[in-house]
């Protein structure tokens, strides 16, 4: 499994960078084993919005009652949202599978590869993997991934029927993308 969700991050990155935009955070929540489905932070405002908004990426596995997360992100892109210093590689492909015990930090460093630039000075890149280093048991991770970890195992507590349905819901309202799997689907 994890072998996929490493592939699928790639991907998306590489295609992500070839039209200009790095991808905004990822959260995959897994309960027993199954993907419940991918989310992607909402659009985020520069500070305190782009801390609580990767935060609250734990919402939808908090609701699912996820046992494993996975988080991805770009270390230039978080830092610079959330007004943090750069900690890490940059650019770098970040991700973690973290479980209630624990966590281990991933990192997958790139260079960029120019293709093109738009008009408007927009650079469309292609990432040039380069070796990872050794998985981090416990890694550093920056304070709004760390906030959406520990959160992604705090249950929510909501007076409806269907509180995984109801959080889905809210937080497509909010802006956030959830592609959920059929085993989790609406």
């Amino acid at each position: 499994m994890w072998n996929g969700l490493v592939g699928v991050a790639k991907e998306t990155y590489t295609a992500s960078l070839g039209e200009g935009v790095v991808p905004r955070p990822l959260m995959m929540p897994l309960v027993r084993g199954e993907l419940v489905g991918l989310i992607w932070v909402r659009p985020l405002k520069i500070g305190q919005d782009a801390l609580a908004g990767i935060a609250e990426l734990a919402n939808i596995a908090a609701a699912a009652g996820a046992d494993e997360v996975v988080l991805a992100w770009e270390t230039h892109d978080v830092a610079t949202a959330c007004e943090l210093p750069i900690v890490g590689p940059a650019p770098c492909l970040n991700m973690v599978l973290a479980t209630r015990a624990g966590h281990v930090l991933h990192q997958f460093p790139y260079s960029e590869q120019l293709l093109s630039r738009s008009p408007e000075g927009w650079a469309s890149v292609a990432p040039d993997w380069r070796p990872a280093p050794a998985p981090q048991p416990c890694g550093e991770l920056v304070p709004p991934i760390q906030a959406a970890v520990n959160f992604s195992f705090t249950p929510i507590e909501l007076d409806h029927p269907d509180p995984f349905g109801v959080t889905v819901v809210l937080m497509e309202e909010d802006g956030y993308r959830i592609s959920l799997t059929e085993a989790f689907a609406r």
